[in-house]
């Protein structure tokens, strides 16, 4: 599985976390919201794990 980092920058990656606590804090449950994620940003629900992992250490915004 390719790193996040090597595949998608800074910017789009940012985006996906910002929709991805959007998506959970509307009450979307967190599987349910990592795959919706993966598909409008057609990338894997793995990657979106991924992303999520690097947002929360990184305390990216909205946080």
């Amino acid at each position: 599985m390719p790193d996040p980092e090597e595949v998608l920058p800074l910017e789009q990656r940012q985006l996906i976390f910002a929709a991805l606590v959007e998506a959970q804090d509307a009450g979307a449950k967190p599987a349910a919201s990592r795959a919706t994620i993966a598909q409008k940003y057609e990338v894997s629900e793995d990657m979106v794990r991924d992303i999520e992992r690097e947002g929360l250490a990184n305390q990216w915004p909205p946080l």
